[in-house]
């Protein structure tokens, strides 16, 4: 599966769907349609990046916001702790409501912060994570509960992803590169600029071999 920007389709979309002018269904060409879950399928993804048998013991804050990102939290760590890993999860505001009791699930607001932040200290945990409403975006707090910025992160994670793939390239966006370029670079990688979006990144990923 692709995603589908501007550049690769999505106006033409646009440009049906306000035209309207579509053939009429073959009642008998008709397709179906099943539900399945993926979600553990979507677990050992996320778990194929990490060796489990080399965590050291850790003390997590995670806040799913009362949006999607509960039960995927709760399979996590109920495979994690099948699995004999030392993790043990503080879990606040984790059962999905679309009411949102607890504010808006969107860390990068400031004012949005203060439940994780406390937690973090509370428990004296290792870090704090926060996820959004739709589970597609997290947030980490350190030791002390302070937020760290997105932007600094994107170095950790390139300098990880070095480590398994030297020489790679890593896509970033536009947004305060210098940090991002500068981790890249020291790294072994080379930083190759990308337009904001995911669709454009994973484009361009594509383009550039990039990790």
């Amino acid at each position: 599966a692709r995603p589908i920007s501007g550049d690769t389709g999505l106006r033409d979309v646009q440009r049906l769907a306000e035209a309207g002018d579509f053939p009429p269904v073959n009642e008998a060409a008709r397709g179906s349609y099943r539900q399945i879950s993926l979600r553990d399928a979507y677990i050992d993804h996320l778990l194929g990046y990490i060796s489990v048998n080399n965590l050291t013991p850790l003390k997590l804050v995670v806040n799913s916001g009362n949006g999607a990102a509960g039960p995927v939290i709760d399979a996590i760590e109920a495979r994690l702790e099948a699995l004999g890993a030392p993790v043990e999860f503080i879990k606040i505001h984790n059962t999905p409501d679309g009411t949102f009791p607890n504010g808006i699930p969107n860390p990068l607001l400031p004012e949005c912060r203060d439940d994780t932040r406390k937690a973090v200290i509370e428990h004296g945990a290792d870090m704090g994570i926060a996820f959004d409403g739709d589970f597609d975006r997290c947030f980490l707090f350190d030791e002390k509960g302070q937020f760290i910025e997105g932007y600094y992160i994107v170095g950790l994670l390139a300098e990880a992803f070095l480590e398994k793939h030297p020489g790679a390239k890593i896509i970033h966006d536009p947004r305060l590169t210098w940090n991002t370029e500068a981790v890249v670079t020291a790294a072994g990688g080379t930083p190759v600029m990308s337009k904001t979006g995911h669709a454009f990144i994973k484009e361009r990923m594509r383009t550039e071999d990039a990790i």
